[in-house]
């Protein structure tokens, strides 16, 4: 493989953050600032993400019968998979819930204002009822 020259003989800066999982370590680029001493917050995010699919491989290791870190990995990803679809389903249904709340509630307002102004013009017309 060919060694791409760079303006200045100067190679890019690379973004990556490195992370361990499940006594692997990744090099994942495109995560924030070079440095390790820069709190970044993409970076952080990232380092947060992967102590969670570690946690989650390791629970599902203790408790199943197979020490191949593929299969372990498939299975807690089927398992991060299922927390996602049953979280979006919940907030579809929060949602749900807050689109009726806020209708009635625009409903509520309206029957307010109308009976407002209905009683605003009212007070206005001149003495349709005088002789």
């Amino acid at each position: 493989m060919a060694q791409q020259k760079h303006p200045g003989g100067q190679k890019p800066e690379q973004n990556y953050v490195t992370v361990h999982i499940y006594d692997q370590t990744y090099h994942l680029s495109g995560a924030g600032s070079t440095s390790n001493a820069t709190p970044d917050p993409q970076r952080e995010h990232v380092q947060k993400l992967a102590a969670r699919v570690d946690a989650r491989m390791r629970a599902v290791a203790a408790v199943g019968r197979t020490a191949d870190s593929l299969r372990v990995a498939v299975l807690a990803a089927l398992n991060l998979a299922d927390e996602l679809a049953r979280a979006e389903e919940r907030l579809g249904t929060l949602q749900g819930t807050l689109d009726v709340t806020e209708s009635a509630s625009l409903h509520a307002r309206a029957a307010s204002l109308t009976y407002l102004l209905d009683s605003v013009l009212e007070e206005e017309r001149p003495g349709d009822l005088q002789s």
